[in-house]
């Protein structure tokens, strides 16, 4: 008898989990994904990206069914996730995967949520489908990471991992929700792989189209369940095959055993980070110190200098181009700066620490921040080399005027297992989300809600909050 291919056993997982349920701690984790991509959705319900698709999809037109995060329109699935994952990961406030370093949940969730929408799934069944679909996307992912060189293949090679992994690993929730079989899942996950893409160099120089990574992927993903719904198949070595998805973006630097080791034994799902600042997870632990600083007495006005050290590879994303950096074209751009996250944690920010109003174009040319971020001097250093991928440390030294030198060294960043968000932290990151869209009191009826999925028998009950 022929072994299982890789697609052929994340498919039977699917299967599994559709008929059987995931285990009580899975979905429970599942349902705060869920809840911080509807969070990170509803407070970007204002960003130029998301009007933008908003317009194209309007344009479209076409039967509605599922619903549109924070506008209250009713769009196609295909639409809807678009426009939803586009949301998801525009505020780059979206859970990380380590040391994959991609974001899952901003592509699943989206996807996931349209077609249970549509097809008037029950809450557990959407649980199940994101988790499976999570668990997926990550393992693609760890599929691309190397060892040896310490990082992610597909990150070295200017590739988005998070769309690419995520258009395949949504297309298994997709498929799921959809009531496909493991054959029809595996085609689903099959046709996705040709439909999975993303670069990265907006993260560099500039250009909005990374916020629409995880609604391409999302897009891609329903669409492909339903091409897969329809008689479309794919090739059962998609995955692993000489012209498969691994050889095709990562080459001979793939590891196709990391896909299916200990699959349904051992999950990633736990382990994920979430963020507790709207910006790239590289800038979290450069917060994370300037923030402990701030709280031990460091005063702003005293700094002459500071040196962020980071691990080399996330330099080129935080720390380059210098002059870009240090004068951040737009507030979005400032969420890519480690040297504007460091200032804007020192001089004191919102949230949890740094927060959206530290991201607008206005707080991007403050003055003050600028002053200070121009005195960051962003270096390689040896430690954070030793750690990264498995966490994104720093360490930052700060010169005084009177010449006293003050280190703070994070090795574990905030939001991870070694250094979790608390329940309340996650429910307060939600609430000053949806907030910016929703009232209050309706933020607390989606946070209920979204908590108790697994005993919800239609999550319209849902999305008819999130209008």
């Amino acid at each position: 008898m022929t072994a299982a291919t890789p697609v052929q056993r994340f498919a039977e997982l699917a299967a599994s989990a559709a008929a059987r349920g995931l285990p009580p701690e899975l979905r429970a984790d599942a349902a705060r994904r869920v809840l911080d991509v509807l969070g990170n959705s509803l407070a970007a319900t204002g960003e130029p990206p998301a009007k933008a698709v908003g317009a194209l999809t309007a344009e479209w037109g076409g039967e509605g069914r599922a619903t549109a995060i924070g506008t209250g329109a009713r769009l196609p699935e295909p639409s809807a996730a678009l426009l939803n994952g586009t949301l998801a990961h525009s505020l780059d406030f979206d859970d990380t995967h380590l040391p994959s370093v991609l974001h899952p949940s901003a592509s699943v969730v989206p996807a996931a949520l349209a077609v249970a929408e549509a097809r008037g799934a029950t809450g557990a069944a959407l649980l199940d489908a994101v988790g499976v679909g999570v668990e997926i996307t990550v393992r693609l992912g760890m599929a691309g990471y190397d060892r040896e060189l310490g990082n992610s293949v597909f990150f070295e090679r200017g590739q988005h991992a998070t769309a690419i992994c995520g258009t395949v690993g949504a297309a298994a929730s997709a498929a799921m929700l959809s009531g496909l079989d493991a054959a029809g899942v595996a085609d689903a996950m099959g046709i996705a792989a040709s439909m999975g893409s993303g670069i990265l160099e907006a993260n560099r120089t500039g250009g909005t189209v990374k916020r629409i990574h995880c609604g391409w992927a999302a897009h891609a993903a329903v669409t492909a369940a339903g091409l897969a719904r329809t008689g479309i198949t794919g090739p059962p070595t998609v995955l692993e095959g000489r012209f498969g998805l691994l050889q095709a973006f990562c080459g001979d630097q793939a590891d196709p055993d990391a896909l299916t080791a200990g699959l349904g034994e051992h999950w990633e799902l736990p382990g994920i980070f979430f963020k507790p600042y709207p910006c790239n997870h590289f800038t979290h632990a450069g917060i994370d110190a300037a923030l402990r600083l701030r709280a031990a007495g460091l005063d702003p006005a005293d700094v002459e200098s500071i040196e962020l050290g980071a691990p080399t590879p996330v330099l080129r994303t935080i720390a380059e181009p210098h002059e870009d950096k240090i004068r951040p074209k737009s507030g979005y751009h400032a969420a890519f700066s480690g040297p504007y996250t460091v200032a804007a944690a020192l001089l004191g920010g919102g949230g949890l620490g740094v927060f959206h109003e530290d991201f607008t174009d206005a707080a991007a040319a403050d003055p003050g921040r600028l002053a200070l971020a121009a005195k960051v001097r962003c270096v390689p250093d040896a430690r954070c080399d030793e750690i990264f991928p498995h966490q994104f440390p720093a360490v930052l030294r700060v010169r005084t005027r009177g010449g006293a030198v003050l280190e703070e060294r994070v090795d574990a960043n905030r939001g991870g297992p070694g250094n979790p968000l608390s329940a309340d932290e996650l429910a307060t990151k939600f609430r000053l989300n949806a907030v910016r869209r929703v009232p209050e009191e309706r933020a607390e009826q989606i946070t209920g809600l979204a908590y108790g999925l697994a005993d919800l028998e239609d999550v319209s009950r849902l999305t008819s909050l999130l209008e």
